[in-house]
């Protein structure tokens, strides 16, 4: 059995080697540590041991993968950060959940869009009111 110290280790470890601990993990963690243990070696394996992707790449078909599940947006913006972390710029990380648009259209993109802007701090362009007005003149119902 683990002792507390061991565990807040583990975790630390965790972190400083992900970039991130998410709730589970720290649940798991405290409450069934030799299960997350094994869990993490296969986390380990799969996306964090540089194979033939790198683990850049590897988190940028993450990121859409998490898109495409319409996974919480805080877990998209996690993994956002650690591939800007780990040096792909802000337009990769872009050009990277536009690919969700091909298998899941633009409801799943939008939602890996929002997860993205609030990362990087990207803001929109408003339309003119004017636009708008024009667009109720030419739609408006007459009137009998």
């Amino acid at each position: 059995m683990a002792t507390n110290q061991e565990k807040v280790e583990y975790l630390n470890q965790q972190v400083a080697t992900r970039g991130y601990a998410q709730h589970y993990q720290k649940v798991c963690v405290e409450n069934d540590f030799d299960m997350i243990v094994k869990a993490n070696e296969l986390t380990q394996h799969i996306l964090m041991k540089d194979r033939v992707l790198d683990r850049k790449t590897k988190e940028l078909i993450f990121i859409a993968g998490l898109t495409l599940l319409r996974a919480p947006e805080w877990q998209i913006k996690q993994h956002i950060e650690v591939a800007m972390a780990l040096g792909a710029t802000k337009e990769a990380v872009l050009e990277a959940i536009e690919l969700t648009i091909l298998g899941g259209g633009f409801v799943v993109f939008s939602h890996g869009l929002k997860a993205w802007s609030e990362a990087v701090g990207a803001t929109g362009i408003e339309p003119t009111v004017e636009a708008l007005d024009k667009f109720k003149a030419q739609h408006a119902s007459p009137t009998a």
